[in-house]
């Protein structure tokens, strides 16, 4: 069997050990935004398909058996994407999602459904944001007139002048996370419900401290698709596909 897995995950990168291992050819396909991205075993294609069409265009030309989209549960046009093209090309399609966050004693978490609704919470919480949210969406909070720290794996183009920019890539220890939320005096943080524990911390660090956190809700899947939560479950999917074929 082969395998087009839509990567760019811990979870991903995982998977297409996990793969390899099986005997199971597999091509990992990035979306090529990160520099110096941590790359899978296995074949890797980097930049995109051109949208639903292009996609469903390359698995006509490039067979394989399955198509398992490993995106951040946040990359909501990229499943779209394969969603439509597998709906066109009859390819079957597996998502792997981890499961979010949820919150536990003493949290003080407050749901937003967009960065728009979560910069319209901030003033409210507190005078001195930490935005965890990559660089994409940062344009939502430059009118909130607080005083912002962002954390980015790469840099904003063309880089903000109303926050100050933090570059580093997880995953991150608590005590770390400590230390910048009180070396910062951070009262209020922002981050989306990614799930897993790369950059957990955060959220135990603002627990201990008492920080009020906005989370930013993931997009809702369509209730039709064949969704799991571990890298393991899809090598089950994809070995009882091959059996019953």
């Amino acid at each position: 069997m082969k395998v087009l897995l839509l990567g760019g995950t811990g979870e991903a990168r995982e998977l297409a050990g996990l793969l390899t291992d099986a005997g199971i050819d597999v091509l990992t396909s990035l979306a090529g935004r990160t520099t110096n991205a941590r790359l899978p075993v296995g074949e890797v294609r980097s930049g995109g398909f051109g949208g639903a069409e292009g996609l469903a265009q390359w698995l006509s030309t490039h067979p394989v058996d399955a198509v398992v989209d490993a995106t951040h549960p946040y990359a909501a046009t990229m499943t779209a994407h394969a969603i439509e093209a597998a709906r066109t090309t009859g390819v079957p399609l597996l998502v792997l999602r981890r499961p979010g966050w949820t919150p536990e004693p003493g949290d003080d978490w407050h749901p937003a459904d967009s960065h728009a609704a979560a910069a319209e919470l901030l003033p409210k919480l507190g005078t001195r944001v930490f935005l965890t949210i990559g660089r994409q969406g940062l344009d939502a909070y430059a009118g909130t007139g607080l005083w912002t720290l962002a954390r980015c794996v790469d840099p904003p183009e063309p880089p903000p002048s109303w926050c100050q920019l933090l570059l580093a890539r997880g995953p991150f220890a608590e005590a770390d996370e400590l230390d910048l939320l009180q070396q910062h005096r951070i009262d209020v943080l922002v981050t989306k419900n990614s799930g897993g524990t790369a950059t957990a911390a955060k959220l135990h660090a603002a627990r201990r401290l008492r920080v009020p956190v906005v989370l930013i809700r993931r997009p809702e899947l369509p209730e039709h698709l064949d969704v799991v939560e571990s890298p393991a479950q899809v090598v089950g999917w994809i070995q009882r596909r091959g059996i019953s074929g």
